[in-house]
């Protein structure tokens, strides 16, 4: 697996931006897409959220490789929102918080969080949403469902994360209707999983206040190298296809897998790895010519 440097920019005007990266989809750190002026930089904190919503009682998430089966994982338990920030703060954990919304909960915070809009309004600021997690903690090796770009930018902790384009699909053993792929980049056996040797990709480290952009449909394997959070805001795929992609991910694909799940259960999961292998297999062999 090779690896590169994603490249970082600031003060990039949009026309650049849309040209050098949304539109031919190539990712890069941003330095000041978080504005400098919001107030989010300093009056948030881990004391301030337990103060306004610490006794939210919130779920939390473990290992996604316990769960590869789903398109989404399971929560593992519950706990309030205060008992995890204590947790996270205390000693690493893989506990992570999934899609945990509290600029839904609380909407002034979304006040506190200024935006240099680089791609001249394509971001949907009005979605935004937070990740928690402890360190030591990591996501599967996934692409979002509804293939839309993402801007994630961190604001506690240092976050790792590894990207491939989504044409490295089936060297990463991609489940068939399902977004993440059964063997993990970093920790998965050379040995069972030979297409993860043939993987060319990016490696962002983010710090508090920068920004990845993450093209629409690419992989990303997430790793929380201290515990932090992050927001994301997302910006529609370039093309109709891309569109129309997502939508089917999201209404069609989706529930789909569901349906066969109850109905086949095991075999239908066992047909999926069966798939995953044979495609890596037939990638190995292109890779090689």
């Amino acid at each position: 697996m090779k690896l590169k440097q994603v490249d970082k920019i600031s003060g990039i005007r949009s026309e650049d931006f849309l040209k050098n990266y949304l539109k031919p989809g190539f990712p890069v750190v941003i330095t000041d897409f978080i504005s400098a002026d919001s107030p989010a930089l300093k009056k948030w904190s881990y004391d301030y959220f337990k103060e306004i919503a610490g006794d939210i009682k919130i779920d939390v998430y473990g290992k996604e490789e316990d769960s590869m089966d789903r398109a989404a994982s399971a929560p593992v338990g519950q706990m309030t929102f205060a008992e995890y920030l204590d947790l996270i703060t205390k000693e690493p954990t893989e506990l992570r918080l999934f899609l945990f919304n509290l600029l839904k909960i609380r909407p002034e915070l979304k006040q506190d969080v200024i935006y240099n809009d680089v791609t001249g309004g394509k971001v949907l600021q009005w979605l935004p949403f937070m990740f928690f997690g402890g360190e030591g903690s990591s996501t599967r090796n996934h692409f979002d469902i509804d293939m839309s770009h993402v801007f994630i930018s961190q604001f506690q902790g240092l976050k790792r994360i590894w990207l491939f384009p989504n044409d490295q699909s089936d060297l990463m053993y991609k489940l068939p209707y399902n977004f993440h792929s059964i063997a993990n980049p970093k920790y998965s056996n050379v040995e069972e999983f030979p297409g993860i040797e043939y993987l060319d990709g990016y490696e962002a480290v983010i710090h508090p206040g920068e920004t990845l952009y993450m093209p629409a449909g690419w992989w990303h394997y997430i790793q929380y190298e201290t515990e932090g959070y992050s927001i994301s805001v997302r910006a529609l795929a370039n093309s109709i296809s891309e569109k129309l992609q997502g939508a089917r991910n999201l209404f069609i694909t989706r529930h789909f897998d569901n349906t066969m799940r109850k109905i086949f259960k095991d075999h239908w999961f066992h047909y999926k790895i069966n798939t995953a292998k044979r495609r890596a297999n037939n990638a190995i062999k292109r890779s090689k010519r």
